[in-house]
Order: structure tokens, then C-alpha cells, then sequence
């Protein structure tokens, strides 16, 4: 199964570190972020988890829940944990898939149907390209794909910008330009006509040319 942008999510029911979840259920009428590691045990996906439990508060804020996964079993997780919190300072409080049957990593296509049924013997080159993360809406369809490979550390920092531009987006007729952070000016989206901005933007926009009309980013 091929996922792109507004895809729906696949669903799935599967095991984590806190208990069984139903993911679409466990989302509730929230965002979500899924974020996948080959293997337990590595040490660049030991610093993400560990900076991504720093995070949490500030996806809380977000009405966002965050969710790991390894192809690993869930007791491996659990060991694993251990080590993420004594090294990186910081407990991992959100839930982990164990993913020993790789039906979660292939659902989401980030291994080919070729890969077996099963973690054992896989090593974490074999996984390599389970490295993503999707970013959810309430709607249950996927907003943002980012996949990295297993040498480069993934930028959690820009994956908030990211969901805060998606959040922004999905509520106003806006989009957001280059390097755009919170609080930045933000772009009226083309389909939105001068006479429907006029309605929606009353103190007016720039607009350096007639496709490009920039607005104060709205509130609330």
C-alpha cells in the first residue's frame, strides 16, 4: 500500500508498553504522531525517543498524542526504556509499539511485503527504512511524511513547526512560507479570492505581487 499526503492512516490494533490500542480509537478526536526506529538498541534512535519524551508537554499542548515504534517486541521496549531515561535524562511517558511481526512497518510502507513475518534475525540495516514519521490529523488521514536514514538524527524541533503549520493551515485559509515559526506572517491561499480575503482579513494584506498577499498569522 502506497501512503501519500491525505491518505487515510491505516488503522491497526497492536501491543505497545502501555497495553493493547486500537490506534484510530487511541487517537480519539485528536492529532497524532507515529514515529517508527528498525530496531532497539540503537543509539541514534535512543537520543530521538529520549528528545521526543522532553517534547511531550509541548505536543500536550497541541492536542497531540505521540506514539513509538520498533519492529522489536514490547518487552525489549521496555528494557530499552531503562536506558533512554538514565542516558538522555528523560523518561519515555508515551507508548511504544512492539512491532515483532512487522505488520505495522508494511501497513505504513515503510518496509516492502517481501520482508517477512518476523523481527527475528533482522538486523537494524535490514530495517533501514523504517525511519518515518507521519504526522495525523483528527480526520484520521496523514498531513506530513518525513523519512530519514539511519546515520542523520531526525529534527523533532522541526517536526513541531511542522505540525504547527499544519494545525494553522487546517483551521485557517492560510499557508505558511520558508523557515515560517509560530507567530510569523503566514500566506493567503489562492483559492481564497480579494473579495473573500477582504471578508476574512478586514485590516487588509501586502501583497509584493497579486499571487502573493501576506497576512499577520490569525489567532484562535
Amino acid at each position: 500500500m502506497t501512503l501519500r499526503i491525505n491518505s487515510v492512516a491505516p488503522d491497526f490494533t497492536a501491543m505497545t508498553t502501555q497495553g493493547e490500542i486500537k490506534f484510530h480509537d487511541w487517537m480519539g478526536e485528536g492529532w497524532a504522531i507515529l514515529f517508527s526506529h528498525p530496531k532497539d538498541f540503537t543509539p541514534v534512535c535512543t537520543t530521538e525517543l529520549g528528545y521526543m519524551a522532553r517534547l511531550k508537554p509541548e505536543f500536550d499542548k497541541r492536542n497531540t498524542k505521540i506514539l513509538g515504534l520498533s519492529v522489536d517486541p514490547v518487552d525489549n521496549h521496555a528494557k530499552w526504556a531503562k536506558d533512554i531515561e538514565e542516558t538522555q535524562g528523560a523518561a519515555v511517558t508515551y507508548p511504544m509499539i512492539g512491532d515483532p511481526q512487522l505488520k505495522v512497518a508494511m501497513m505504513y510502507d515503510m518496509l516492502p511485503e517481501g520482508a517477512g513475518t518476523t523481527s527475528e534475525g533482522r538486523t537494524a540495516a535490514d530495517n533501514a527504512t523504517v525511519r518515518s514519521v507521519f504526522i495525523i490529523g483528527p480526520d484520521k488521514k496523514i498531513k506530513a511524511m518525513l523519512t530519514y536514514p539511519m546515520s542523520s538524527g531526525r529534527n523533532f524541533d522541526e517536526v513541531m513547526r511542522l505540525l504547527d503549520s499544519c494545525q494553522l493551515t487546517a483551521k485557517h485559509q492560510v499557508a505558511t512560507p520558508v523557515n515560517w515559526k509560530q507567530g510569523e506572517d503566514v500566506i493567503i491561499v489562492p483559492a481564497v479570492t480579494d473579495e473573500m480575503a477582504k471578508q476574512r482579513f478586514p485590516n487588509g494584506w501586502k501583497a509584493p505581487k497579486p499571487y502573493l498577499r501576506i497576512v499577520p498569522q490569525p489567532r484562535g
